[in-house]
């Protein structure tokens, strides 16, 4: 174990991207911090809790682009708790669901760093929010399932035709992040065991003024994507409780009589 020192980190979520939904509690530690090391689909208006003598290093990570590797961030949080620094972790939703949170509190603790985690609201429960429509519902999901559509290089990913089964059988709802890339594959995988009437909802950059999204089924899914152009950072909700959207039974209804 090292020997304590002054220095302290704590992993922050930052939301989904609008400002009004960090938590109180993520206010008071940004603007504690002296050092915030910040995920790149964290929105800057979030940075206006912080210090203004506290540093502000992105170390943004995001699919397809030049990252920052993962070893470099687990070094320089170790590197500053230990000189004495008020770390900030800042990821966007929640450092737990798929932020490599988990990785990174691993690290610290290995490093004999005590951490703590402050909760966000994910982007997953966020953008069927802005819909009007639950995650859970008594009569049509029974539960939910927080999956990623992006494999680790080398892991050949989430078996989705059993994943279909299961959800099936079990009245699951279905929320896929970083999913858009493999849409193709994981829409097959699922049809395996789905109907093709299936609901499903992409929303991109949920939460956001720049939010867009798009109701169709799993048969249509790829289409869909392709036509409204949606992109990362997308999330992919499968489920009956699609038809809880605001917008779905007015689009139901004038697909019915353009048919």
């Amino acid at each position: 174990m090292n020997t304590p020192t002054s220095g302290r980190c704590t992993l922050v979520g930052a939301g989904p991207g609008d400002p009004e939904l960090l938590t109180l509690k993520a206010v008071k530690a940004i603007a504690h911090a002296t050092l915030l090391l910040v995920d790149d689909l964290v929105n800057d208006a979030v940075l206006a809790h912080a210090s203004p003598t506290a540093r502000i290093v992105h170390v943004g990570k995001r699919g397809g682009c030049k990252s920052t590797p993962q070893a470099f961030i687990d070094k320089l949080m170790i590197t500053a708790v230990q000189e004495g620094e008020q770390v900030v972790r800042l990821k966007g939703g929640d450092p737990f669901i798929f932020g490599r949170g988990g990785e990174e509190v691993e690290h610290l603790r290995t490093a004999g760093i005590d951490v703590e985690v402050v909760n966000g609201i994910t982007s997953g429960l966020a953008g069927m929010s802005s819909l009007g429509a639950p995650l859970t519902h008594r009569e049509h999901a029974h539960g939910v399932v927080f999956v990623t559509g992006h494999a680790k290089p080398g892991d050949t990913g989430t078996d989705w035709a059993q994943l279909a089964a299961t959800a099936r059988q079990a009245k699951l709802t279905l929320v896929i992040y970083m999913g858009v890339s493999s849409l193709e594959h994981i829409g097959q995988g699922l049809l395996c065991n789905l109907p093709a009437q299936t609901p499903v909802a992409v929303v991109q950059n949920a939460s956001l003024p720049t939010q867009r999204q798009a109701l169709t089924t799993l048969g249509e899914l790829v289409h869909t994507a392709q036509r409204e152009q949606l992109e990362s950072p997308s999330i992919i909700v499968v489920g009956d409780v699609v038809q809880g959207a605001r917008a779905w039974a007015a689009q139901t209804q004038s697909s019915q009589r353009a048919a």
